[in-house]
């Protein structure tokens, strides 16, 4: 196995009058030929909307974009009817498939910070989808919970579907103290949307760092003294 930690400050970074967002792989005029991915995983992007603003209609094709609200909400609207309003806890999947076009806006009077991931699907330009799902009864259990997949193993889960059979990404709060186990898998990515985490070989991550994984054989993560809110996607490819 080998642990190749990021840190937050590490990131590229695009500051505009309204928007703050820190990208971990090359993204928009951001390139590094040595980081454009990690996996499946082809985006990963934190980012803080000021209030009042937000994306304008915009399109997408041929990704699988799963968005999480860490603080605040966003509201959602596309091109094929689609509209919600995206608040922590709530689990959000676009498939961009063959074409389509939204709009990511911060409607209320505080910032908003999610972190919206893009994967590469294992079938193009299918029919344009969306889905969202409520997890935050699920994350009372301090364990990391499937939230959005594709991998067979969470066919029955509650997490929403991705259309790429390889990838699976989990969502856990760690009350102090608290452990979880990362997946084993060939490819495993890691971020601490929150808090601060011990993981086990690798010393302490806190909020905004990653971890990229290879041959992932399922280590120990425990969370700081004041807890923590982790991301990781479980790549088989």
């Amino acid at each position: 196995m080998s642990v190749d930690i990021r840190r937050a400050d590490d990131r590229f970074r695009t500051t505009t009058g309204w928007l703050d967002s820190h990208h971990s792989f090359s993204f928009g005029p951001y390139y590094d030929p040595a980081n454009v991915g990690f996996g499946l995983l082809m985006v990963h992007n934190d980012e803080v909307v000021a209030p009042g603003t937000g994306f304008d209609t915009h399109p997408h094709q041929n990704l699988e974009i799963v968005t999480w609200v860490l603080r605040g909400a966003l509201v959602h609207q596309d091109s094929e009817g689609h509209s919600g309003i995206v608040y922590p806890g709530l689990a959000q999947r676009m498939s961009a498939g063959s074409g389509i076009q939204h709009s990511e806006k911060n409607d209320a009077g505080e910032p908003v910070r999610y972190v919206q991931m893009w994967v590469r699907p294992d079938q193009l330009d299918l029919a344009p989808s969306y889905q969202q799902a409520e997890v935050n009864d699920a994350l009372a259990a301090g364990e990391l919970v499937p939230i959005a997949s594709g991998l067979p193993k969470h066919a029955t889960t509650g997490a929403i579907r991705i259309n790429q059979e390889q990838a699976g990404l989990y969502a856990a709060r760690l009350l102090p103290g608290a452990s979880v186990h990362l997946p084993q898998a060939p490819h495993v990515h890691l971020f601490v949307a929150l808090g601060t985490i011990s993981l086990e070989g690798a010393g302490t991550l806190g909020t905004a760092d990653a971890a990229r994984l290879l041959a992932c054989e399922g280590p120990r993560l425990t969370a700081g003294q004041q807890g923590a809110e982790v991301l990781v996607w479980e790549m088989r490819a």
